[in-house]
């Protein structure tokens, strides 16, 4: 018996780090939307830095990938799962697709974003309504009900 209340214990400890992990991630998504909405040019100047070397494309996309995996290892005592999980792999394969096409394409694409600062601000409520849900689902586990 002893080692299944370990095990139990030791579940809910990863769970609620995941769960932690989570939050953090929503925060953050948060946080660059409302830059995005506050100050687009000062959202598309951090980009620019990070777009200037392969090894900042990378490692943008090494951190995308982190995040979405946060999610979907997060997602199962959530209110919502499946969406949890599916927006953790698209910001996988967000990361994945960037990475494949390349840095000129990845300028060329946020050139083409800073021509039209409607689209900017668009994807920046896009992010913080995303960062909300995240929050809002991983606050409180399926489990509690």
């Amino acid at each position: 018996m002893a080692c299944y209340e370990r095990n139990d214990e030791v579940m809910r400890g990863i769970l609620a780090d995941m769960r932690m992990a989570a939050l953090l991630v929503a925060l953050f998504i948060g946080v660059v939307g409302i830059v995005g909405i506050v100050s687009p040019d000062r959202l598309t100047t951090v980009r620019r830095q990070y777009f200037a070397t392969p090894v900042g494309l990378y490692a943008a996309g090494a951190v995308r990938v982190a995040m979405g995996l946060v999610l979907i290892l997060a997602a199962r005592p959530t209110r919502w799962p499946k969406i949890l999980r599916t927006l953790g792999a698209l910001m996988c394969a967000q990361a994945v697709a960037a990475t494949l096409l390349g840095l000129d394409r990845a300028q060329a694409i946020l050139e083409w974003e800073t021509m039209h600062p409607v689209l900017l601000r668009l994807g920046a409520m896009v992010a913080i309504a995303s960062g909300g849900f995240v929050a809002w689902a991983v606050a409180k586990s399926s489990e509690g009900r």
